[in-house]
């Protein structure tokens, strides 16, 4: 059994089309179906139920599927490892991380990391399905919020953030310190559509205080959240270290009592996932900053 012909079987299992699998290979057809042939024969048994012009994976398949998918990710691994220690602190690191954290808190750690491994090259990828980046290797390492558990996963704690209120200074509220939870059902809220992460979480805590958001305006983009908030148009609840980071003397924050919405952030990756020396250090940066 050769490499290439877990390559040639694992892109016939994704496509499900011999045609499709060997023009995404850059190979022929006929050329395809003989390596595959050749695979099943040393094997003993088919790995797919050719039915018309369709195709399926049979149970022997799906074995070697399983165990492949292992063989593909290991050699990977051997080879950025090795990579690794021709480059010392060169490579790339990819970061997963929520579109408000990426806009306002990750800057300075950018710059500082940069200062410090001018040979790394940073890839950082806003996303609200961060977990779902990390599992599918679109990303090396994801900060993730409010994540669960999973055992294909390694998980780093970071910090625990409580929410507060954000009111333009021009609002009645603006100079008050603090506000009960239950303050907050008749407000005007300007607030992320609902699906995202950063409005379950808030919707999640006024639940149990048996009431829902009065939403009057919905925006995926936390600078249009903001800017609509400093003009007045209603107010906001958002994470108090991302109001910190804006220091804009336009906003007010103001703490909710009683229950506040929290959320924590967690550094997570694949288990089975490769760790460079690069991505070690921004991992360890990543710890300072945020809990320092």
């Amino acid at each position: 059994m050769e490499i290439r012909h877990l390559h040639y079987f694992m892109a016939v299992c994704e496509e499900l089309h011999f045609t499709k699998a060997a023009e995404k290979l850059g190979i022929s057809q006929p050329t395809l179906s003989q390596q595959i042939r050749i695979l099943e024969n040393e094997l003993g048994m088919p790995l797919f139920d050719r039915i018309g012009k369709k195709i399926v994976v049979t149970e022997a398949g799906s074995l070697l599927f399983s165990y492949a998918t292992e063989m593909l990710n290991t050699l990977q691994n051997v080879k950025d490892a090795i990579k690794d220690l021709q480059e010392l602190q060169g490579g790339q690191i990819s970061v997963g991380i929520m579109p408000s954290d990426l806009d306002y808190r990750i800057t300075q750690l950018v710059i500082d990391f940069h200062e410090k491994f001018p040979k790394v090259k940073l890839k950082i990828l806003a996303s609200i399905d961060i977990m779902r980046q990390v599992l599918e290797n679109e990303v090396d390492i994801g900060i993730g919020t409010n994540v669960e558990a999973d055992d294909r996963l390694v998980m780093i704690p970071l910090c625990r953030e409580e929410y507060v209120l954000v009111v333009s200074k021009e609002h009645t509220l603006a100079k008050q310190t603090a506000i009960t939870i239950a303050e907050l059902k008749e407000l005007p809220m300007v607030m992320y559509p609902e699906g995202f992460l950063g409005r379950e979480v808030v919707e999640d805590a006024v639940k149990t205080h048996g009431f829902q958001l009065h939403t009057i305006l919905e925006t995926s983009s936390v600078t249009s959240i903001m800017n609509l908030v400093r003009e007045n148009i209603g107010v906001t609840v958002q994470p108090y270290p991302l109001i910190q980071q804006m220091n804009d003397p336009n906003l007010c924050s103001i703490r909710i009592l009683n229950g506040a919405p929290s959320r924590s952030l967690s550094i997570i990756y694949r288990i089975d996932r490769y760790v460079s020396q690069a991505t070690t250090a921004f991992i360890e940066q990543l710890k300072e900053y945020f809990t320092g």
